[in-house]
């Protein structure tokens, strides 16, 4: 039986959420932005207006308003976006229970012998149909055989719309399609595949894999099957949660950072945050990343695997400042603007480990107990209710709240392999 997969996407998710709660920003641009007080002043979301004008997300406002300058700027309301998900969702479920979040916007749906919606397409106008009418924002679905090619449908049109991708036409739809249009294929690979002459998926998709392997190593392998229509992977359950594969953090801070003295402060910030979110869970990490964004808002990323697993928030800071230098140089790179933290490798915190003979474990046990304490009180009071002594050579930095404030959620396609 051909499986009935549907890939739905809130279009412009918080910035039309802000749309149909402000009525009065009517034919108004509209963006969802950070606060310009404390420099986290960039773009989290446009509108169909502000895109059109030229406005992209992560653009520092200054630059989207000389590319829309009647555009109207909002503060993020998290809250608010994640009950309208939830209300998404409710939606979905009267179709099928097997729908698989990723992320706050976008869905999957399976509906293969769904006997209230056996017809794939109807199915999608009419979820489309009736978002807009209950919640009044707009989804764009892609229905296909698969996951991937869903997900290539419903980015194939915007917005509300809907774009079947069936066995008898993906190569007419999906192969002239530039490489980067699919699910994994990010800037670094993307290079690599132009770098070789693959500037499409049709062309990715033709390439011998063997070529790929070389190129790619296994992920070679798997993108040529996306390319190709192969992907059999299930649309997990909603009440089934995929497992965590990582951990991690990023701010802007309130003010340029231009030493290692504000980078080790903003670094504390974001290590105590995921340190306390990995112990929370019963984990500890083996490969730590350091990313960094300059004032031209350019990304850098570098990672580095660990010696020894670990939760501890001064072993993952040190780790991070270490990998930080190799990375960063004041002199040749300047002043920065972001800083993210990611634990990956992640195993459980109960896992046995080789002892050592240098009393190094003694040391880590007494910075063990020190977390666990700290982790108590911020549990019983609040984040702001104790800091580390590094925290207070700069309040600005040192008191960002990066746990609670600057959560990075990495969702994984893989994760329910």
């Amino acid at each position: 039986m051909n499986r009935v997969i549907l890939h739905s996407d809130i279009n412009a998710c918080y910035a039309s959420i802000e749309h149909a709660l402000r009525p009065e920003l009517d034919g108004i641009p509209l963006a969802v932005g950070g606060s310009v007080e404390d420099r986290h002043g960039i773009i989290l979301a446009k509108d169909e207006a502000c895109k059109r004008a030229g406005v992209k997300t992560g653009m520092a406002l200054w630059q989207a308003r000389q590319c829309c300058p009647e555009m109207m700027v909002v503060a993020p309301r998290m809250d608010v976006y994640l009950d309208f998900s939830r209300r998404v969702q409710e939606i979905y479920g009267e179709y099928t229970n097997l729908r698989e979040p990723f992320g706050i916007d976008e869905s999957w749906l399976d509906l293969t012998g769904c006997w209230a919606a056996p017809d794939g397409e109807a199915a999608a106008r009419e979820i489309c149909a009736r978002v807009k009418r209950e919640l009044h924002v707009t989804v764009s679905v892609g229905v296909s055989w698969n996951k991937i090619f869903a997900k290539l449908g419903s980015d194939y049109k915007k917005p509300d719309a809907v774009t079947c991708i069936t066995r008898e036409n993906y190569r007419a739809l999906v192969w002239p399609l530039p490489v980067e249009d699919l699910l994994y294929v990010g800037r670094a690979t993307s290079a690599r595949l132009r770098g070789i002459g693959i500037d499409t998926i049709g062309a990715l998709a033709r390439c011998d894999p063997e070529i790929l392997r070389r190129k790619l190593g296994k992920m070679g392998y798997v993108l040529h099957g996306f390319a190709n229509g192969l992907d059999d992977s299930p649309v997990r359950r909603e009440d089934l949660q995929p497992p965590v594969k990582s951990v991690g953090n990023s701010t802007t801070a309130p003010r340029d950072l231009k030493c290692d003295e504000d980078a080790r402060i903003t670094l504390l910030t974001l290590a105590e945050s995921v340190g306390a979110r990995l112990r929370a869970g019963g984990f500890k990490t083996r490969l730590l990343s350091v990313s960094v964004r300059s004032m031209a808002l350019q990304w850098c990323s570098h990672q580095l695997k660990l010696p020894t697993a670990t939760n501890g928030t001064r072993e993952i800071l040190e780790a991070g400042m270490a990998l930080f230098r190799q990375m960063h140089d004041w002199r040749r790179d300047g002043p920065i603007r972001s800083l993210g933290l990611s634990a990956g490798a992640l195993e459980r915190a109960d896992t046995p480990e080789q002892l050592d003979f240098f009393g190094v474990a003694a040391a880590r046990q007494k910075q063990a107990a020190l977390d666990a304490a700290l982790d108590g009180i911020r549990g019983k009071y609040g984040f702001a209710s104790i800091r580390r002594g590094p925290a207070a050579l700069d309040p600005r930095l040192g008191n960002l709240n990066a746990r609670e404030e600057h959560i990075a959620h990495p969702i994984g396609f893989f994760g329910g392999h």
